[in-house]
């Protein structure tokens, strides 16, 4: 038997990265998935990829920026498999701008993606997983504990998920369902594969989140989202697991 045989999950980001990682990963060990995310094409390989290991994948296009989107995504996972055991918040972005310079567009956006986002899709979600007493994992950042140069409104957002995250675990502690989030460091992904670098940025001040282990890859951060979200964590409640290679620690 899988740890989520017979559980729901709700994973949004799953169209690459750390969302089709975890995606996969909890498909893996007997989880149905349902996947949220703006990228239908990459929505289309992560279910493809998962059907093909024997696993089932419903999925649908939303716009997390927006609060009515992360409300139908709830509604459209509960409606494909009539319960939601598990919610992993893991669609998220980074961009680099010298603050002075920074759009508001860009605030607006790393704020709307990497914190409201979140939020919202909690809200919908804790009615269902009280009910079935499951578990939240968010992705925060390491940038979210220590802060970077080039990145404020990231940290920012990043931030405010540790603390949201650790405020829901303690408005919610008495009702069975259990909160707790990653904080990963630079991971490769993608996304990160097409940041975008403002010229007059130094790098001595941006010390990317990679520590002497290098890059993080998607699948072990899927591991340890795994893990929060599993039986085997029904006691972690309230907690911010750092996956970054000892980087916050030096």
């Amino acid at each position: 038997m899988g740890r989520f045989d017979g559980k729901v999950a709700l994973i949004t980001g799953a169209a690459s990265g750390i969302g089709r990682a975890t995606a996969m990963r909890l498909a893996s060990e007997g989880a149905l998935v349902f996947g949220a995310d703006i990228d239908e094409a990459g929505l289309a390989r992560t279910s493809d990829a998962i059907a093909a290991a024997g696993g089932k994948m419903e999925g649908g296009r939303f716009d997390l920026t927006r609060r009515d989107d992360c409300f139908g995504a709830v509604a459209a996972a509960t409606a494909a498999f009539g319960r939601l055991d598990v919610l992993g918040n893991i669609a998220g972005a980074s961009q680099f701008h010298l603050f002075e310079q920074m759009p508001e567009a860009s605030w607006n956006f790393m704020i709307a993606l990497n914190l409201s986002a979140v939020a919202f899709t909690c809200q919908a979600a804790i009615p269902h997983l009280i009910e079935t007493k499951g578990a939240i994992v968010n992705v925060a950042s390491v940038a979210g504990l220590m802060g970077q140069a080039y990145t404020v409104a990231y940290c920012a957002a990043k931030g405010g998920v540790v603390q949201l995250t650790k405020a829901l675990a303690a408005e919610y502690v008495l009702t069975g369902l259990r909160v707790n989030a990653v904080a990963p460091g630079g991971v490769d992904t993608p996304l990160n594969q097409k940041l975008e670098f403002p010229k007059e940025m130094n790098w001595k001040l941006a010390k990317p989140y990679v520590g002497h282990r290098g890059m993080c890859q998607p699948e072990e951060v899927a591991g340890a989202i795994a893990y929060l979200a599993s039986d085997e964590a029904r006691f972690v409640h309230g907690s911010i697991l750092s996956i970054d290679g000892g980087v916050a620690a030096s």
